[in-house]
Order: C-alpha cells, then structure tokens, then sequence
C-alpha cells in the first residue's frame, strides 16, 4: 500500500506564515491581539507561548535556571532551550520584551480589558461542548447525583496533578452547591 504525503510544501507553509505575519501586523490594540490569539491558539498553547516569553525576559535580565523555575515552573531543558535561541538569534524576544516592558498592569488586581472567555463559549458553543454538556448534566443532577460527582472528585484529588476536567467540574459544582443552596 502507498504511503500519503500529508505535509504541505515549503512554499505554501511560508505563505500561510507569511499571511500569519501579516495578520499579526494589523492587529491595533491589546484587546484585538488577545481575541486573535484566543481564535487561534488553545489554552496549552497561549500557557505556553506566554511562558517561554516570562523566561526569555527573565535570562535576559540574568536570572538563574533556579531562578526562573521557580517563577514559571519550567524544566531547566525548556530553559536552555530558551538561552541557546536567545544565544543564536533572539532578536525577536529581545524586541517583544523591549517594547512591553513597563506596558504590563502594576498591580496583580488591575486586569486588561479582554473579552469574557463565556463570551467566547456562547459564541462557539460547538467548540466546548464536553464543558457545556458537563454543566447541564450537573445543572440537571439530583442532590444523590451531585454527591456521587463530589465523591468521584475526592478520588480524583488523590492523583496529583490536577487536570483541566477536575478544575471544571470543581468549579461547577462549587456554584450549583452555591445556587442551590441559596
């Protein structure tokens, strides 16, 4: 049997970048930026990308590997990885941390003014799905119900790394607890 060549050519993944470029070249404001990337990117991948950006600043102010993961939970291989981009190239980092440094809030309460990410679940209810059937089911659960979800939630505290599920499900229990006992 053949094997299909799913990858794009290199002159077309260069014009998808280039129009990816462009795109990002006409973006006004923080709020227009923050809409692309939440269309564009998942959640992981804005963690991430944001992630690798706190750590570029942070060598480029000279920080330690102990330093830096502390402050952002990164393997000292992602940082290294980080330090020989810098160490190669970088300019792109350096100019991204030049032109925002003192343009983030001050204080950890002010927020930027960006879209309700429910906003963006009513808008694309299609796309979340899993958490929108997940709150129903909750929603529509009898007391019995909702014990049974808590007592699956204890055994899934005992894992230690806490998943996206389990922080949904959290969450949406605290609040129909709230409503119904109100």
């Amino acid at each position: 049997m053949s094997k299909i060549n799913l990858q794009l050519p290199k002159k077309e993944i260069e014009k998808y970048f280039f129009q990816l470029c462009l795109a990002i070249s006409k973006i006004k404001n923080i709020k227009e930026a923050a809409e692309f990337l939440r269309d564009l990117l998942t959640d992981q991948e804005s963690e991430i990308l944001a992630r690798r950006l706190k750590i570029a600043e942070l060598l480029i102010e000279n920080q330690t590997y102990e330093e830096i993961r502390k402050q952002t939970k990164a393997s000292p291989v992602t940082i290294a990885k980080i330090q020989e981009w810098l160490r190669i190239s970088g300019e792109g980092y350096r100019m991204a941390i030049e032109r925002t440094k003192d343009k983030l809030p001050k204080k950890r309460n002010e927020k930027i003014n960006i879209i309700p990410f429910k906003s963006v679940k009513k808008i694309y209810p299609m796309y979340y799905w899993p958490e929108v059937l997940l709150e129903n089911i909750i929603k529509k659960a009898n007391k019995r119900d909702r014990e049974n979800f808590q007592k699956i939630i204890l055994e899934m505290k005992k894992i230690k790394k806490k998943s996206i599920l389990r922080k949904k499900v959290e969450e949406i229990l605290k609040k129909e607890n709230k409503n119904k006992t109100k």
